[in-house]
C-alpha cells in the first residue's frame, strides 16, 4: 500500500545555512495531500511561502529505507 508523506521546508539564516521542515501528515492518495496542502496554504506562517515549499513523497508501507547504509561525505 502506498502512503503519501506531506512536508513543509524552507530555508532560512543569514546565508540560507539553515533548513527548517514540518511533517503535516501521511495520507492514503496524492489527491489528500493535495487537498491538504491547498488549506495549509491559508494558515497564517504557511501562507508566507511558495508551493514549492510543499512536498509530497510517496512511501510504499512496510518497506525499509537506507537498506544498504549510507558513507558519510565530509
Amino acid at each position: 500500500m502506498k502512503v503519501y508523506l506531506l512536508e513543509h521546508a524552507y530555508d532560512y539564516g543569514e546565508n540560507l545555512e539553515y533548513t527548517e521542515t514540518k511533517t503535516l501528515g501521511i495520507f492514503e492518495s496524492r489527491q489528500m495531500a493535495e487537498n491538504a496542502v491547498s488549506k495549509y496554504k491559508l494558515l497564517p506562517g504557511f501562507n508566507k511561502y511558495d508551493d514549492e515549499c510543499f512536498y509530497i513523497s510517496e512511501y510504499e508501507l512496510n518497506v525499509g529505507s537506507w537498506l544498504e547504509g549510507f558513507i558519510q561525505v565530509d
